[in-house]
């Protein structure tokens, strides 16, 4: 049941993204662009849809900053694959952006997606309030940048030719910057769209966040490539610290599934229309890609 509600509400995402795209010139970084947006869960989409709903707000309003979201999703996984990062050739499958294209094709569609992300979040069919669409385009601009999502990824780099190897404690406080920040801006943008308190949400989102890393460094120990669609074992090559090396693969299988209990008590004040977003949490640490 669950998966056929994701997949239905990727499949909506899939077709709006594409609609926006649709009146773009034909070149190779507006081609990249819709290269890098095709595929995923959509994970982060779905929390900014269901817990839209749960605040009344109908899929037509939140379809917009969902879209956004996996815009700058999008952009983050472009960069990120480049040479100079994690130099990966595959992603969701497919050959990553600077290997269908090239690096500097890579920068630039990279680019067009976070300023694509801004558009859709800002346009008036997000809210008829101003000062809520202003509200979203903020948190967004925290959350992906230099005190959110940019920031973790600096700071993992970093640790990378470090002297002194990462504690549990270090690569938390990474990790909820690095990939907990969007899930944190996702889920808590259905409150902020329907004037509700984002609080319940952001305790949430920050449980779920750091259960889909630690699920992440599972995959990556023991999952199937192929279902996968991108390269696996690349942390444990390159030497870094994971929540699985740090914690050990069942204590990290065990603090993932006390992170998705913290994140449903979170919300069980919200009512059964919160059910969806539980599903969605369990499904984050049971996925095998």
């Amino acid at each position: 049941m669950f998966l056929s509600t994701l997949e239905e509400t990727s499949q909506i995402i899939q077709r709006h993204l594409d609609a926006v795209l649709s009146d773009r010139p034909d070149v190779p970084v507006v081609d990249a662009m819709r290269h890098s947006l095709n595929g995923g869960k959509r994970l982060r989409a779905f929390l900014v849809v269901k817990s839209a709903a749960l605040h009344g707000i109908p899929i037509a309003q939140s379809i917009w900053p969902a879209s956004g979201i996996e815009a700058i999703h999008a952009y983050s996984l472009v960069h990120d694959d480049m040479p100079c990062m994690d130099d990966d050739d595959l992603r969701r499958g497919m050959p990553t952006v600077h290997k269908k294209w090239d690096e500097a094709t890579a920068v630039l569609a990279g680019d067009a997606l976070q300023s694509l992300a801004f558009e859709l979040v800002l346009n008036t069919a997000t809210s008829p309030d101003a000062a809520v669409r202003a509200e979203l385009a903020l948190r967004m601009a925290k959350d992906s940048g230099a005190e959110g999502m940019v920031l973790g990824q600096a700071l993992d780099i970093a640790a990378e030719t470090a002297s002194k190897p990462l504690t549990l404690d270090d690569i938390t406080a990474l990790q909820n910057r690095k990939t907990g920040a969007l899930f944190r801006w996702s889920a808590t943008s259905g409150a902020i769209l329907g004037g509700g308190d984002p609080e319940p949400l952001r305790i949430f989102a920050d449980a779920v966040g750091l259960a889909f890393q630690i699920a992440d460094d599972i995959l990556d120990v023991e999952g199937d490539p192929e279902k996968a669609g991108k390269r696996l074992h690349k942390d444990e090559n390159a030497g870094k610290a994971t929540f699985v090396s740090l914690l050990g693969l069942e204590a990290a299988k065990s603090r993932a599934q006390s992170l998705v209990e913290i994140a449903c008590d979170a919300i069980t004040p919200l009512g059964g229309g919160s059910d969806v977003l539980k599903d969605c949490a369990r499904f984050i640490i049971a996925r095998d890609s």
